[in-house]
Order: C-alpha cells, then structure tokens, then sequence
C-alpha cells in the first residue's frame, strides 16, 4: 500500500558507497546473531529432554522454534516491504530477545508449557538471522548478488562457532546464578540478540529496500525506456524452484542436526562434544560462502543447487554409518550437512532475488521464509519421533535419501522453459 511506504529521500545515495556501508553493519549485526542462534540450538532438544524425561519430544524445541520463525518471517517481510529493512530485522532480533528471557524463566520454574511458548517466540531470531541475507542483496549488482548474500551470511560463522562452545561455560555460570545449566546458553541468546537489534536499529542507514527503491525510480525517469520485465510463468517458476531448493535442504539440515546432540548424549558425551559438533557444523554452514557466492555467480544457481543434493545425501549417509562413539566422523558428517544446506541457501536465495521484481521483492521472499521455517519445524519435530521409533541412523539415511528431490525439481524447471 502506497500510503504506508515512507517517503523517498529527497538525495539519492550513491549505491556503491550505501552498499559497503549496509554490509559493514549487517556483518556486525549477524555476528552477534550468529551467537544467539548457535547457543540456543546447541541445547535446546536437550533441556526439553531433561523437563520432559523422554526423547521422543527432544526435537520439539527445534520445531517450535522454527514454526515460530514461520510467523516472524511473515512479520519482518511485511514490516520491510511497507517500512525498510532496518525496523523490520531489528524488530525480529528484539523479538528473539524477549524469546530467550522467557526460555531460562522456564526452566528456573520447571514449567515445559511455559518453555514450548518461549522457544516459539525464540524463533523470530531465527528468522530475522535469514532474512538479513536479503538485506545485503538489495543494492547489489546483479552479477554480484549471490556474493552479496555470502559475504552476510558468512558473518554468521564467528558467533556461530563461539556461541555452541560458549555452551558449558554459559552454563556454570547460570548455575551460579541458581539458574539451570542447561538454560546457559540462553543468557547468551537474549544478549546476543539484543545487541544485534541494537546495531541495526541504530547504524542501518540508508536502508537498502529503500534505497533501492529510489535508484530505481530515479533511473525509470531518466531513461526513455525500462527493462523489459520477466514472463510471469518464469517468475513464478523461479520462485518455486527456489523456495523448494531452500525447503528441502533446510527440512534435511534440521532434523539430523536437531539430533545429533541427543545421538551423543546417549553415547556418553557430553556438552563440551556436542558443542564441538555443532560448532562445527555451523561453520559449514556459513563459512563457505563467499565461495558459493562465487560459484554461484560464476557457474549459475541451478548447478549449485544440485550440488547441493548431492552433498546433503554423502552428510546422511556418514552420519547413519558411523559409530555413536565417534565424535570425529559424526563432526565431518555434520559440516557436510552444513556445506550442503549453505549450497542450496545460496544458490536458492539468489533464485528468488534474480526473478522478483523490487516492487513485491521482501514481501515475496518472507513468503519463502515461511516455507523454509515451516520445512525446519516438521524437521524438529519429526526427528525425534523418528529417532525414538527407529534409530538415528534411519534418521540420517533418510534425510540424504529425501534431499535428492532437488535434482528433478531443477531438471523439470530447465524442460519448462
């Protein structure tokens, strides 16, 4: 709606400049999230475990957190389209904030009600954590895009890598606070989260969306003629082969990550393994990408995306076939899976960039979080049934099994075109 858009900045910025400058501060910004996310997913499934008593829910938590990221990436895609990026990713890391506050506040009151709720109001950070991949796109190049979005991403690797091994040190020092150990993390969560909100409510100007908005504009006026726009069939087939790229490697990412901490635990590891494994895998899954950036731009989505199946079903099958005792194979299973959920976030992400036009463009891409998070919450959830009836190595093989849907997927996009 035109009357909810601010008003354009009397000045337009010069792109290159307003675009070194929107990445310095989403690269702050996403390092500080980074910490949040990692710290909560580290052990989330295993203080539901312990409140519970039983494993069949332990990938609960990682479900609620992500269907709440579902709603949040609704909210943040709606706030960014009519007011900027800057209100709509702070909001969502404040948000996240007010998540992990209420995360330790149930586990000092042993309530499990009281933590499901918490854990779904957790997600937003979660959410706003992708969402900020978007932000860096918009006043790119369009030959530089995908390298646009690693370079945020990959910003998430420092935090992300402190934050699980920040796990047991957190958690003495909750113990101390006569809070749950378990619930440490969380301390690290909501001030993480906070400053994050804090960095971009603060330093996120010019904001991209807008600013891109108003680029846009100016150039329509001053040229004769526009840039042809794309057939709505090859939009609308770009959208879905992106968001399904994205889909699939999330739901397969989450449910053997979800798990893989309990799958220690009952091998007689404890926090500081699981932290190592997460930390790990989390590295996989932002460091890489300001080679799939490039590769990206270089060799073309689709081939990536593929790659990406690929790469997802070798993490599944390490990690069904490798002993419970071995923290190092489970490990590099783990940064495989990471390496293949950051192949198809990249590759898919820049997908949906490329065929959306400004006008409905972070409406559209909340729209795909939605399906992303929704993916990652039947993922949690499911794994831990699964595990439970199972095993976790029918839990792994599966997951590698389901990822290969992508290669169809892309082949069926190329044959319609």
């Amino acid at each position: 709606m035109t009357s909810t858009r601010p008003a354009a900045p009397t000045s337009i910025p010069d792109a290159a400049q307003a675009q070194r400058r929107i990445l310095r501060v989403l690269v702050a910004s996403q390092i500080l999230s980074g910490a949040g996310l990692a710290a909560g997913v580290t052990v989330g499934a295993l203080l539901a475990q312990d409140m519970l008593g039983t494993t069949s829910l332990a990938g609960l938590p990682s479900g609620l957190f992500t269907a709440g990221s579902a709603l949040t990436a609704v909210a943040v895609g709606r706030i960014s389209q009519a007011r900027g990026r800057r209100p709509g990713l702070a909001l969502g890391y404040l948000t996240g904030a007010i998540g992990s506050v209420g995360v330790i506040t149930a586990a000092v009151l042993d309530n499990p009600a009281l933590l499901f709720i918490a854990l779904f109001v957790y997600g937003a950070g979660t959410a706003t954590n992708l969402q900020a991949r978007y932000a860096g796109a918009d006043l790119a190049a369009p030959g530089h895009r995908a390298r646009a979005v690693s370079t945020v991403l990959v910003a998430t690797t420092l935090g992300g890598v402190a934050g699980p091994n920040l796990a047991a040190p957190t958690g003495d020092f909750a113990e101390r606070l006569g809070i749950p150990a378990l619930a440490g993390p969380f301390l690290l969560s909501g001030t993480a989260y906070a400053l994050a909100a804090l960095v971009l409510g603060i330093w996120l100007r010019p904001d991209p969306l807008l600013t891109a908005r108003t680029l846009a504009e100016a150039e329509q006026r001053t040229t004769s003629t526009t840039e042809p726009a794309s057939p709505a069939d090859e939009s609308r087939g770009g959208v879905v082969l992106g968001a399904l790229v994205m889909v699939l490697t999330q739901l397969v990412m989450v449910a053997i990550m979800t798990m893989t901490p309990v799958h220690l635990h009952d091998h007689g590891h404890g926090t500081a393994a699981s932290g190592l494994v997460i930390a790990i895998h989390i590295a996989a899954m932002y460091m890489p990408s300001p080679l799939t950036g490039r590769l990206v731009d270089r060799h073309g989505p689709t081939k990536i995306a593929a790659a990406s199946g690929l790469t997802l079903l070798a993490a599944g099958v390490l990690a069904a076939t490798a002993p419970g005792d071995s923290v190092a194979l489970l490990a590099l299973a783990l940064a495989l899976l990471g390496l293949g959920w950051n192949l198809g976030l990249v590759s898919g992400t820049a997908i949906i960039t490329d065929t959306v036009p400004l006008a409905t463009r972070a409406k559209t891409q909340g729209l795909v979080d939605v399906s992303i998070a929704l993916a990652g919450a039947t993922g949690g959830i499911s794994s831990g049934i699964v595990v439970a009836a199972a095993g976790y190595p029918v839990l792994a093989l599966t997951g590698g099994v389901l990822a290969l849907a992508v290669l169809p997927a892309i082949a069926a996009t190329a044959s319609s075109r």
